[in-house]
């Protein structure tokens, strides 16, 4: 009796398991690529490479990986839109073989600073269960949007420019007046 119940529950667990077997056939691995800058700043770009391999023995159908990006600042955690991030947002591939495997370059602009977390996931469509590849992390240092260098022409150089024209403008005017009056 003990016997057949544990036969039992052994045989439930395994059909409950179903498409499970799957999900182990797809690996993904992440890494950063070597010609990122070691501190980056917010402008900068960053790339990614993922590797989407289908180590199992059947085909996975309708793979589709995507890079997320969640910011880890303490008091600030949150997903980040990659509308601005990055225009590389999906892969899809329509069967990959056994053994076969996906490389994808994932470019980044650095839009924010503050402490990021960068991930893969991918699903097919047969498992529908989700999987992911190990976390990057990484800090974006703060850029200054307004430097002196840049302003203290225009901010000098404008108003210089308008008054050397109302200036000459005016000198213009005077010099036709005495004329005529001579």
């Amino acid at each position: 009796m003990k016997k057949s119940i544990v036969s039992l529950l052994f045989g439930l667990s395994l059909l409950g398991l179903g498409n499970a077997w799957a999900i182990d056939s797809l690996s993904i691995s992440l890494t950063p690529d070597q010609s990122n800058p070691p501190s980056p700043q917010m402008g900068d770009w960053l790339k990614f490479h993922s590797v989407i391999q289908n180590s199992g023995i059947q085909q996975a159908h309708g793979v589709v990986a995507w890079i997320s990006l969640v910011q880890v600042d303490p008091g600030h955690e949150q997903p980040m839109d990659l509308e601005d991030w990055s225009a590389h947002k999906a892969v899809t591939q329509a069967i990959l073989q056994p053994g076969q495997q996906v490389n994808v370059e994932w470019p980044m602009r650095l839009i924010q600073a503050g402490a990021y977390r960068v991930v893969i996931s991918t699903v097919d469509r047969e498992t529908g269960h989700v999987m992911t590849s190990p976390f990057v992390d990484f800090q974006v240092r703060r850029k200054p949007v307004v430097e002196s260098v840049r302003i203290l022409p225009v901010a000098f150089g404008v108003p210089g420019l308008l008054l050397g024209m109302m200036s000459w403008r005016r000198y213009r005017r005077r010099t036709g007046i005495m004329r005529i009056l001579r």
